[in-house]
């Protein structure tokens, strides 16, 4: 029975290590963001620009993701922070943006999945200057992020 059990679990853990391989060989993680980020509405921009952009006030940069994850990392020097999370989120973009719902608005979160996904529910909402920096704090596919790039935190 406990030869049994082994081969099983053996058996198991090679499939396990064969759909891993294949998921990496695939393109892993940046597959599943190309999948999402196909029909994104809007402009896409690097991390520095947005630093640039919003340090010049060309656009209001809005950090979506979570408290703990700030805490972690920090916040992009410039970036507002709001949780995406929040019920009343749109409402919050909404004082933020003074109202204007063509004022350029970028968006970061960590490696661009959310902020891909938020883009086009806030042009559902009407909003009409939605960016993405798809590169996010962390680094994807679309480049190495905010962090690794050096680019100025607020710790705060």
């Amino acid at each position: 029975m406990a030869s049994r059990f082994t081969r099983r679990a053996l058996l198991g853990g090679g499939v396990f290590l064969i759909g891993g391989a294949a998921f990496v060989a695939a393109g892993g993680q940046n597959a599943f963001y190309s999948l999402i980020t196909e029909d994104i509405q809007g402009d896409r921009i690097d991390a520095p620009t947005a630093y640039e952009l919003a340090k010049s006030g060309d656009i209001l940069l809005i950090d979506i993701r979570r408290p703990d994850e700030w805490a972690k990392t920090g916040s992009g020097v410039g970036a507002a922070r709001l949780d995406m999370r929040r019920t009343d989120f749109i409402d919050a973009l909404d004082i933020l943006t003074e109202g204007r719902r063509d004022r350029p608005v970028a968006l970061i979160c960590a490696r661009g999945v959310r902020s891909a996904r938020l883009n086009n529910l806030l042009v559902e909402a009407g909003f009409t200057r939605i960016i993405d920096v798809p590169e996010g704090m962390l680094g994807s596919a679309a480049g190495p992020g905010w962090i690794a790039r050096d680019l100025p935190l607020d710790r705060s």
